[in-house]
């Protein structure tokens, strides 16, 4: 078995890695420019919808799944002062607001409904028919109403020639836009951001845990949540927010999690699952990236750079292979759920390769 060394990681950070995040860096700006021009004039004919920032490469607004498949969330106006409450009968409708007589269910774990008394003082736009119905925010039609800002949005800004629309998979509004360095396919997804309020379906920080400190864990709760509308009926909890500030800390101790991070993520992009729409993408890595810290939380152990990556490969192949990996704030998902059982199963293979083999493809 071939193996490697600190030095062959450090170059391995310096030859592939750095090189990487200098082409999505670009990318991501040449986007981020694009997306904001069309958000702002979307803006300026309905101010439900928000301008993103272009805060750069770490902006929380955006998330890389993949060095050519990006999210970017577009916040929602006019919603302020929620409090969680207890939801009434779930219901289920047409986009034109006929009720449907399907089966009384609740969301999956990870989804909510959203209803305009959650808000103290929702602004009269809301009321609109065209965005809910009976009191009842659906985010499929306030997907459709941005879509058609959006197309619109694209020839007023003289844009047609860099941005394409593509076929909607569901409720999620998908673009193409072309950059310096590559075509980058955009997933837009309008989102309410909800500051300084936890949902208590997310039970965190866990009881006995060491990783994050008391004092980091009660700051990261203050930056709230996200709901984002990804799917007709029911808001998607997210908590990019929380993750950044997660992150950006994340070696403040002097250890080497956020390297690891990189390495396997290179790996991952290289090797194990490269394309476009990759089944592991960087958001399940850094998933298990926190998983792996409230495991480890001591910082010996994360001063090892050679045994900490297998480490954190070595979890990985684990969840691959089981094709399970626990959502680290709503611990009862799966993000693997739905995803596609023999591409993981052909991860999970590479994977392996990698651990019976490492410096071969290290060096």
């Amino acid at each position: 078995m071939t193996n490697f060394t600190d030095e062959d990681l450090d170059n391995y950070l310096q030859n592939q890695v750095d090189l990487r995040h200098r082409l999505v860096s670009k990318s991501v700006e040449d986007v981020q420019k694009i997306i904001k021009d069309l958000t702002a004039e979307i803006s300026s004919k309905d101010a439900r919808f928000q301008s993103i920032a272009n805060s750069g490469v770490h902006n929380a607004s955006l998330k890389v799944l993949s060095p050519t498949l990006y999210l970017i969330s577009v916040p929602l106006q006019g919603l302020t002062g929620y409090k969680g409450r207890r939801t009434r009968q779930w219901r289920y409708y047409t986009l034109s607001g006929s009720r449907l007589l399907s089966p009384v269910r609740e969301p999956e774990k990870l989804y909510q409904w959203l209803e305009l008394e959650s808000f103290v003082n929702p602004s009269q736009e809301w009321q609109d028919s065209l965005m809910s119905i009976e009191g009842d925010i659906v985010p499929a039609k306030v997907v459709n109403v941005f879509k058609k800002h959006l197309e619109t949005s694209i020839k007023t800004c003289g844009l047609t020639s860099k941005v394409s629309m593509l076929e909607s998979v569901g409720s999620v509004v998908r673009v193409a836009v072309e950059t310096s360095e590559a075509q980058i396919e955009v997933e837009l997804v309008p989102t309410v951001e909800l500051m300084n309020y936890w949902p208590r379906r997310a039970r965190w920080p866990r009881l006995f845990r060491r990783w994050p400190s008391t004092e980091r864990a009660r700051c990261i709760k203050s930056f709230g949540f996200n709901l984002m509308a990804t799917s007709n009926y029911h808001w998607l909890l997210s908590f990019s927010r929380a993750e950044q500030v997660l992150l950006s800390n994340i070696d403040e101790d002097g250890g080497c999690r956020r390297k690891c991070y990189w390495v396997v993520r290179q790996l991952k992009e290289d090797i194990w699952c490269p394309g476009s729409k990759p089944v592991i993408t960087a958001y399940h890595l850094q998933t298990l990236l926190f998983w792996t810290c409230e495991k480890y939380p001591c910082t010996r152990d994360w001063k090892d750079f050679r045994g900490c990556v297998l480490r954190l490969v070595q979890k990985l192949h684990k969840c691959v292979s089981q094709h399970y990996l626990r959502h680290y704030f709503v611990r009862s998902h799966n993000l693997l759920k739905y995803s596609n059982t023999n591409e993981l199963d052909d991860v999970a293979k590479k994977i392996n390769n990698f651990l019976d083999n490492p410096g071969t493809y290290v060096h």
